[in-house]
């Protein structure tokens, strides 16, 4: 290794004497030879250079630097180097950010750092890091401040930079909310304490304390005539208009107060409200209206009419919101009540009404209710046809009547619908028509006519129930306020009154009778008939079921309440007659032998049952009369002897069958002579035209063969024309496609000779124009180069290496014991200071 150091202009190295351990500062240009107890600790390395405006901190700077002597070096401490002459680092001082930078001068720049310029408008936080002397402020370690521009900022290393503090642009119609972080003054000059919100409204840009915070930008309110707020004070304050707010505190602030509203410390905004606007024939009632000093008047009411406006204040509301007016027609009225004790003075005439008092208007009328008076129902004149009605009550009796048509009926003040409650059962027999029961019931079709269209629908249980009675029966309907019951007889029209109902019968149907199958309203007067299958057993003990049906009526006389009332004493007639009548055959059939019974069936049953002589017979418990006995079959319960039955029916009917079959059998043979005569000659015949047409055709094929033998030989001349003909058109359109494909790939060759050139001219061009952006950029870099270098040196550098380089060169050479020597032609002299400093730096 040499021991000679080549030191170029302003570079530095430091070299440690070994003896003494002392670490001195060489500054080139020059050549340093190293002795034996010294040590080279760096390369040369570039001195520090600031721009303009840039700035850096060098720490442990060393203090009164003598070479060679032991120097003061302040550990811990950092000083600040601003724009000047390119400079040194002593031993021990180091750049902060930039400790170990090496010979390259972008090592330390990331050191050299712009000085902060603060625009206008903006600031620059600032902490103290240690206690110092700010001019004329004394600062404490932590204490904080703004430096605020236009201002280029010299930094101290007293002070640490927070951040940049850019301003609040307030515009017309935006307001800031401040919040102070500790006890301070404002900008304003009003003393804040910790926690404490204000309100910045002026327009423009406002740049916040050190001690203060924005909490929020809010935009002012804008209120028309038509808006309102609801405020409320969540601090003892005094509002915008200059009253004193508790805290809780709510009120009104309208369009009407202020056109703008801007928000207010210690003021919250509950809700927005708008104008109420009642037009003609509304009003409403205010709830807890406000007084004139802005108190609510709690569990009070105010009636506004239209046409009006008004706000709602805190604590108001309406009651069922805005509310038409009453208008009432010729059949239209309400019923009124008082809630208080009051004088009604709507009309000419004037009533003192007290608490509870019930009344009722008529119209035509507009009205509008006082607070103290309660409408209870408004009504309507009911329309009633003929055979309609309505029930009515009333409230203050109780009594309830029916009220019925043709009329158009108003309930009065103290008359009420009342809805009568019906019995399930008679519900659904209304619905029906009068009857219920499975569908195999012949009777439920009378009352298929009695089927009310409206009741299907849907029932309005205060209409008077009304029911068709079909003809020819009766209806029984009981009175349970008065313990009386009626008869009606149809066809007619039945209406129960508030206090009456039907009489439900639970009848017997079906084969055989089963109690309570069908429900009826009508009792059938009949004639009708009941059939019925009746289980009997003979002497023999032969079990036999006899399928029986009867005419049966009621003897009555209209207008006798006794006859009348006495077809109903028996509740199911059909299931009692059955019984009576059952009981009678049973017993007659069991004192005879089953043959006589099958033989004189018919007589043995009407003996029975109508005696010798008579032909009817009358149940005095009801009036009903039976007649004219029908035996409609008879059938062995036991199996058995319904299969002997069975087998006698049916050797009968083979024997019968027999007999039709043997006459059939004959009748088929005579058909079938008949019919194989006919075939013979059918046959005859067909062979006769088969000959004919057999003649036609060997006619044909002659002629056929003829025509065949000609049409050959004209065939194969026509061919042989026809190939020739062929044959040329193929050769010619031959060589037509052969010129066409010459043609064809001609021009292709010719094309694609013409894309070759193209294409080949392309590339040259391009080529070309690469090589020429090529060049340019070259150009380019080697100027961009060229200027980097002189912004890194800086103009004063180069100028100064312009101004001083003979003078330079002279020291240089005589520094290595050298000296400039002119070597001339007597016209040209040649300077070999080059070479020396070409011998320099090879050595360096």
């Amino acid at each position: 290794m040499s021991n000679v150091v080549g030191i170029p202009p302003y570079t530095f190295i430091h070299i440690l004497n070994l003896n003494t351990n002392i670490t001195r500062l060489e500054i080139g240009p020059q050549n340093f030879v190293l002795q034996n107890n010294e040590k080279l600790l760096n390369e040369p390395c570039p001195m520090v250079k600031i721009p303009p405006g840039h700035y850096c901190i060098i720490k442990n700077p060393m203090s009164k630097y003598k070479a060679g002597e032991y120097c003061e070096l302040k550990l811990g401490e950092s000083k600040v180097k601003l724009n000047g002459e390119p400079f040194p680092l002593y031993p021990g001082e180091s750049l902060q950010e930039a400790e170990n930078f090496g010979i390259s001068s972008r090592d330390y720049m990331k050191a050299v750092k712009a000085l902060p310029v603060v625009p206008v408008n903006n600031a620059l936080k600032l902490t103290a890091i240690v206690d110092h002397q700010d001019g004329d402020v004394y600062r404490r370690a932590g204490d904080m401040w703004h430096v605020e521009g236009p201002v280029t900022y010299i930094p101290t290393v007293q002070a640490e930079i927070l951040e940049m503090v850019k301003p609040i642009i307030i515009h017309t119609d935006e307001v800031v909310r401040l919040r102070a972080l500790q006890d301070c003054i404002d900008k304003m000059g009003s003393q804040r304490v910790t926690g404490e919100e204000w309100i910045i409204s002026d327009p423009g840009a406002y740049l916040p304390g050190v001690c203060e915070q924005v909490v929020v930008k809010e935009q002012k309110i804008t209120l028309t005539p038509e808006t309102g707020l609801h405020l409320a004070a969540t601090q003892t304050l005094v509002d915008i208009s200059g009253k004193q707010r508790q805290t809780g505190e709510e009120w009104l602030i309208t369009g009407e107060d202020v056109n703008e509203l801007a928000p207010q410390i210690g003021v919250a905004i509950v809700r927005e409200v708008h104008k109420t606007v009642l037009s003609k024939g509304k009003y409403c009632v205010v709830v807890n209206p406000v007084d004139k000093d802005g108190k609510p008047q709690h569990g009070q009411f105010l009636l506004k009419k239209g046409l009006t406006s008004f706000f709602l204040h805190p604590g108001e509301y309406l009651e069922k919101g805005i509310q038409s007016a009453f208008v009432l027609s010729n059949n239209e009225s309400i019923v009124l009540q008082a809630v208080e004790d009051f004088t009604d003075d709507m009309f000419k005439d004037v009533v003192k009404r007290k608490a509870g008092d019930r009344w009722m208007l008529l119209g035509p009328l507009e009205y509008i209710p006082p607070t103290h008076v309660k409408i209870l129902k408004q009504r309507q004149t009911i329309p009633l046809s003929k055979n309609e009605g309505v029930y009515v009550q009333n409230i203050r009796t109780g009594q309830v009547r029916a009220v019925m048509g043709p009329c158009s009926y108003m309930l009065e003040e103290w008359e009420e619908l009342w809805k009568k409650p019906l019995h399930s059962d008679v519900e659904e027999l209304l619905r029906c028509g009068g009857g219920t029961g499975t569908g195999d019931i012949r009777k439920l079709a009378y009352y298929e006519q009695s089927i009310d269209p409206k009741v299907l629908q849907g029932r309005d249980e205060t209409y008077v129930i009304t029911y068709r009675i079909p003809g020819n029966t009766a209806l029984q309907i009981y009175n349970y306020q008065k313990k009386t019951a009626r008869v009606m007889f149809g066809p007619d029209l039945a209406v129960l009154g508030p206090h009456e109902n039907f009489n439900v019968l639970s009848l017997s149907a079906g084969k055989p009778k089963k109690t309570n199958a069908l429900k009826s309203l009508c009792l059938m007067l009949g004639p009708d008939f009941i059939t019925d299958i009746i289980e009997v057993e003979t002497s023999d003990h032969a079990r036999l079921q006899v399928k029986v049906a009867f005419n049966n009526h009621f003897e009555y006389v209209k207008g006798d309440e006794e006859t009348e009332k006495k077809i109903f004493a028996v509740p199911d007639f059909i299931g009692f007659a059955c019984n009576q009548i059952g009981g009678k055959i049973r017993a007659a059939i069991a004192q005879v032998p089953f043959d006589k019974f099958h033989r004189n069936s018919l007589q043995v049953i009407q003996y029975a049952v109508f005696g010798k002589t008579g032909d009817q017979v009358k149940f005095e418990v009801n009036n009903m009369v039976v007649s004219s006995l029908d035996v409609q079959s008879i059938e062995p319960v036991d199996k058995k002897m319904r299969d002997s039955l069975s087998k006698s029916v049916q050797l009968a009917i083979e024997i019968s069958t027999s007999s039709v079959e043997a006459a059939a059998s004959h009748e088929a043979s005579r058909n079938e002579q008949v019919a194989r005569g006919n075939l013979e000659r059918q046959k005859l015949v067909n062979e006769r035209n088969s000959e004919l047409e057999r003649t036609k055709l060997l006619e044909l094929c002659a002629m056929t063969a003829a025509v065949e033998s000609t049409g050959q030989a004209k065939a194969e001349a026509q061919a042989m024309a026809e190939k020739t003909l062929i044959d040329c058109h193929s050769e010619i359109e031959a060589a037509r496609l052969k010129a066409e494909a010459l043609s064809i790939e001609h021009r292709a060759k010719l094309e694609s000779q013409i894309l070759l050139r193209k294409h080949e001219i392309d590339y040259a061009r391009r080529q070309n124009e690469l090589e020429l952006n090529k060049s340019k950029r070259i150009a380019d870099i080697e100027v961009k180069s060229f200027n980097n270098k002189v912004q890194v040196l800086g103009v004063e550098t180069v100028k100064s290496l312009a101004r001083a380089g003979p003078e330079s060169q002279v020291k240089l050479l005589q520094g290595i014991g050298l000296e400039s020597v002119l070597v001339t032609d007597g016209n040209s002299p040649i300077n070999l200071f080059n070479t020396s400093t070409g011998l320099i730096g090879g050595k360096c």
